[in-house]
């Protein structure tokens, strides 16, 4: 009897493995615009970089890696980064999600299905065309808006006015 109580504990411990990467669950918000403005009006002791993008716009894809490396390197200096995909809500599964895993994403990704634009982008910006990438960066004490792709260099630098050193 013993023996078998050893023999189940062994097998449990073995029978855990960690699950790799790209099997891992995604948990993904999906908000209409209502549940979305929040995030563009924090009112806390932070800078938030939001950036709006889609995989399937080649500028956001290849600038994605610099709000990534801003999640690793500022993370101590209370700057947070969120990440609001545009793509189709029903592309999620078969580009999204893929996408995420495959990039290993650490940045929170929110998905804003939102089919209106002309309603919710000049509530974003008033200069906002629409066209992305595009990001917002602000805190408590101030706020601008880019419409542009970002290099790595130029990124830091405009987030740099934002971070007390």
């Amino acid at each position: 009897m013993k023996y078998y109580g050893l023999l189940f504990i062994f097998l449990t411990l073995f029978s855990c493995k960690e699950v790799p990467e790209k099997e891992k669950q995604v948990e993904l918000k999906k908000l209409n615009f209502e549940q979305f403005k929040t995030y563009l009006n924090k009112n806390e002791d932070k800078t938030f970089v939001i950036n709006f993008w889609a995989t399937w716009c080649a500028p956001c894809v290849k600038e994605l890696p610099y709000f990534e490396e801003i999640t690793k390197t500022y993370s101590k200096k209370d700057v947070e980064v969120i990440l609001v995909s545009l793509d189709f809500p029903n592309k999620v599964e078969s580009n999204l999600i893929p996408f995420i895993k495959k990039n290993n994403l650490q940045s929170e990704v929110l998905l804003l299905d939102a089919p209106n634009e002309n309603e919710w982008i000049p509530k974003v910006d008033s200069t906002w065309s629409g066209a992305i990438p595009a990001t917002v960066i602000y805190n408590k004490n101030k706020r601008l808006f880019y419409e542009q792709s970002f290099t790595k260099e130029e990124l830091f630098t405009e987030l740099n006015q934002f971070i007390k050193h």
